[in-house]
């Protein structure tokens, strides 16, 4: 096989691999949704990635030009996507309460396994699980009405 479509076949596979990983701190299953922000999370992680690898393997790549394209690209790749992350290109309500939704669920989920001692801590964590708890629930609800509403 082609070295450099193995490589994007591996870059290809982690996108996967890391996106999968980013929802195993919600708290419950219903809480993952697919947002985009998330994917815009995974793309950043894969552009410096692909560099990192390229570099360390440079000698299994052995044509200069397409290792200087792909650097070339994931590095606009990743300086396009930070930009699109930090203004939230394209994140609608609806896309905006998918990424909230998983986010409040790890808020959770850290609140509740957390090993706090201090009683103001412990009275927070009670409060945010509350707040987040509330939060999500009202989210899943304006979610179904902008999807469901004609």
């Amino acid at each position: 096989m082609n070295p450099y479509i193995k490589f994007g076949l591996m870059m290809m596979t982690s996108f996967v691999i890391m996106y999968a990983i980013m929802y195993l701190n919600v708290d419950r299953f219903d809480h993952i949704y697919l947002a985009q922000t998330r994917t815009y999370m995974t793309i950043l992680m894969i552009a410096p990635m692909a560099i990192t690898m390229l570099l360390f393997m440079w000698g299994m790549y052995k044509d200069k030009r397409w290792n200087y394209a792909i650097i070339a690209a994931a590095l606009l790749i990743g300086a396009g996507t930070y930009h699109i992350l930090r203004q939230q290109t394209f994140v609608d309500d609806v896309a905006w309460m998918r990424a909230m939704i998983p986010h409040h669920s790890s808020a959770i989920m850290v609140s509740q396994k957390a090993h706090l001692e201090d009683p103001e801590a412990i009275e927070l964590a009670k409060e945010i699980i509350e707040a987040q708890e509330r939060e999500i629930a009202r989210m899943k609800k304006i979610i179904y009405r902008l999807e469901n509403d004609d």
